[in-house]
């Protein structure tokens, strides 16, 4: 495989996440299984190379102010548990047939954002609010376990819910979210290092990927600081629909 053609689709993905809160996973996944790699290959592949660049995401959208430490703390957490649950489980079982289930899910939560954007602009909550305490804690879990189970889907699932459902800044949310996909990374990687006997993964791929998510990262953290609220929120709804349609279609 040419290291370099990862190095660019690592660029490409993580100008996506870093700027929509979402992507890398699910664009480096959908490569890795186009050339022939198994879920579990593919979900350890991208997380391990997910540890260098959320870590260089979290650190220039830190520089930025783009995050939010109440909910970093809250979300980090129990989405690294979730993460390393789903990438033990991941290791045994192949659940490439429940990404038809959860594209669905993401499609429909990408419509409701999209609509509250364009309708329902005003109509939100605020986080500290949230009568549950348990809400972010649920939220990160659920979202850790389907991004290591699934090879992505992280910030298609926590980012949307956030700004459906609180708010706070977008760029905030979006920020708190990628650099909170650090620990998720962490903790997907270490599952799946425990269960390394198990795996055949393919070290240029990752090194590859990690390369071209590193060196884009500080980019895609200074340009979302530079988009308004209502059309950030309209882009990510856009995003989200696209990206899992694709996916349905291709099912």
């Amino acid at each position: 495989m040419n290291w370099i053609l990862f190095a660019l689709a690592g660029s490409i993905a993580q100008l996506i996440d870093g700027a929509l809160g979402m992507g890398f996973g699910l664009t480096s996944s959908t490569l890795l299984l186009t050339l022939g790699a198994s879920a579990a290959v593919a979900s350890a592949a991208v997380h391990a190379a997910e540890i260098g660049t959320t870590l260089a995401s979290g650190v220039s959208h830190w520089h930025a102010e783009n995050i939010d430490r109440w909910i970093l703390l809250r979300l980090a957490i129990p989405g690294g548990i979730g993460a390393a649950a789903g990438a033990t489980f991941l290791s045994s079982i192949d659940l490439s047939n429940a990404k038809i289930f959860i594209s669905t899910l993401l499609l429909l939560l990408g419509g409701l954002l999209l609509y509250r954007n364009l309708f329902q602009p005003e109509v939100q909550a605020d986080v500290s609010e949230i009568s549950n305490p348990r809400y972010l804690t649920f939220l990160g879990f659920t979202g850790g376990f389907i991004d290591a189970s699934g090879g992505g889907g992280w910030g298609p699932i926590v980012t949307p819910t956030l700004l459906a459902t609180t708010k706070a800044e977008p760029r905030k949310i979006i920020g708190t979210v990628s650099a909170s996909e650090f620990i998720v990374a962490l903790c997907a990687s270490f599952g799946f290092l425990i269960n390394i006997s198990r795996l055949d993964i393919d070290w240029s791929v990752v090194g590859g990927l990690a390369l071209g998510g590193v060196l884009m990262a500080p980019i895609s953290a200074k340009l979302i600081s530079w988009l308004p609220r209502k059309q950030l929120g309209i882009s990510v709804a856009v995003a989200i629909i696209l990206i899992n349609a694709l996916r349905l279609v291709g099912n």
